[in-house]
């Protein structure tokens, strides 16, 4: 085994869950942990790369839920380590739509169809949970989206989750406010400096033999003894427990075999969650040709085809002076997207700028694309719960299965999809794991209890036995009392 000695739990996933779950179990006096990262960096779905001159975020890009009655955890931390932020205001961008021609729709237009699109939202979740989520049975009276207008608004309503149409726990909670991380040391800087807390690092960078980098586990054996951990490269690990804390989607693919398989209550639990892929291209320019200014931040292409280019935002207000555009996809065009050269889609992507902005911008001189769906270590974004889902379905996703204990923000009932549910679940999960290690002890205290009256019995009826032999002669003491292994312990108690 690589390692000196058992730990009490290894840690699987070195995302915010994971470094959040195991800094509350240091602190709880948990500190003989193993956390196995698949990648060779921490942070998991938050992660920056250098591009055009500065850092950008391929993952989590935003601090959600801002400026309401309670404060957002991971804005306090941002606080804390005085991360550069600034304020995003999505509201705009149903006023800033352009057609295929370049025209910009009316704002009157623009307000029209988003009120439209709302009220059939609001009317078709209604329905459904008067259904109990039977989508066959929702009313075709309903309006469809149907012109690229309508497709364009029914995208950013949907794909973006706009509060307008249901209460969201994020924005009811802590704020409807949303701010843009655009900090060189990146969104990661809040996990290393969660880190620093309980791992030993020096210069910003983590040394402590506890968190092992490039391990892919590839198969979970676990029993009532414990669990043992085998990652690809052929080492195993053992356990008294195990966090689990990597994505949905790589718990429904089969990266990682369970020895027993997994129940099928957890199983059914799982698969029922969706996954949802967000691509954000980034598009480095020599110069700007876009609208600046208030209110220009995002802005929205209209097309046939439902998401194809549609979202865009450029990066003067967290870099100015950077020259980048940024454009988001999701699902199934994210998937295209990850299929083909980039070349390709750099050409999808200059056309569909050209349409909006004239034929004689220039072209882009560097582009990146994510790859979070064909990524086997995440194999999506971020979880969405159904629509109309029920609390046991939840309960189901984040519940243990013997000595394994799930996290993520999937196992977040009101946050699932953002950092401050990845952070709070690891958090959760932690605490959960740290009432049954003091249950167990509670049992094992007992147990000891129980048994140290019976070891007092087996001592004095051994010491009776030997005085009583001790006065016979030894021809006199029956073969069979050399030969016992039980130590004079009556049948009984055995």
């Amino acid at each position: 085994m690589d390692s000196l000695s058992r730990p009490s739990v290894i840690i699987v996933g070195a995302g915010v869950s994971g470094i959040s779950a195991a800094k509350v179990l240091a602190e709880n006096g948990v500190e003989d942990l193993v956390i196995l990262e698949a990648s060779d960096r921490i942070g998991g779905r938050i992660q920056k790369e250098d591009f055009g001159g500065v850092s950008v975020e391929l993952g989590a890009g935003w601090i959600a839920g801002v400026g309401g009655k309670e404060s957002n955890p991971v804005w306090e931390l941002a606080a804390k380590s005085g991360l550069r932020t600034c304020f995003s205001d999505y509201s705009n961008a149903r006023y800033n739509i352009y057609d295929q021609s370049g025209k910009i729709f009316p704002s009157g237009v623009a307000a029209d169809s988003y009120n439209k699109a709302v009220d059939s939202a609001i009317q078709k979740l209604n329905q459904e949970a008067y259904h109990s989520g039977d989508v066959s049975k929702v009313t075709e009276l309903l309006s469809t989206p149907k012109t690229p207008i309508e497709l364009a608004i029914d995208f950013i309503l949907h794909d973006f989750e706009m509060a307008e149409v249901e209460p969201i726990s994020t924005y009811v909670d802590f704020g409807e406010r949303e701010f843009l991380v655009a900090d060189e040391r990146g969104y990661e800087h809040l996990l290393y400096k969660m880190a620093e807390d309980f791992l030993f690092t020096s210069e910003g960078k983590i040394l402590d033999n506890r968190l092992k980098l490039n391990k892919v586990v590839r198969e979970l054996q676990h029993s009532r003894n414990g669990v043992t951990v085998k990652t690809e490269d052929g080492c195993v690990y053992e356990a008294n427990y195990v966090i689990l804390s990597v994505s949905i989607g790589v718990l429904q693919s089969d990266l990682i075999a369970f020895n027993p398989q997994l129940p099928r209550w957890k199983m059914e639990a799982v698969e029922k969650l969706d996954v949802i892929v967000y691509t954000k291209i980034f598009l480095k320019f020599p110069y700007k040709f876009w609208p600046l200014g208030p209110e220009k931040e995002f802005f929205i292409y209209a097309h046939e085809r439902r998401g194809y280019y549609t979202f865009w935002q450029h990066m003067e207000n967290a870099y100015p002076g950077s020259n980048i555009l940024v454009v988001t996809l999701t699902n199934g065009e994210s998937k295209r997207v990850e299929a083909q050269p980039d070349e390709e889609t750099l050409q999808e992507a200059m056309g569909v700028l050209r349409d909006m902005f004239g034929p004689n911008i220039p072209d882009a001189t560097d582009i990146l694309v994510p790859l979070w769906w064909s990524n086997r270590f995440q194999r999506g974004s971020y979880s969405n719960y159904p629509i109309i889902s029920n609390h046991q379905m939840v309960h189901n996703i984040k519940a243990p299965v013997g000595r394994i204990f799930f996290s993520g923000e999937h196992t977040s009932e009101n946050f699932n999809g953002y950092v401050h549910g990845g952070y709070l679940a690891g958090i959760d999960t932690s605490k959960a794991l740290l009432e049954e290690i003091n249950k167990e002890k509670e049992r094992e205290n007992e147990s000891q209890a129980l048994l140290e009256p019976l070891l007092a019995l087996s001592g004095s009826l051994t010491l009776t036995q030997t005085d009583s032999v001790s006065g016979l002669h030894s021809h006199d003491i029956p073969t069979q009392l050399y030969l016992s292994g039980k130590r004079g312990i009556p049948e009984a108690i055995l």
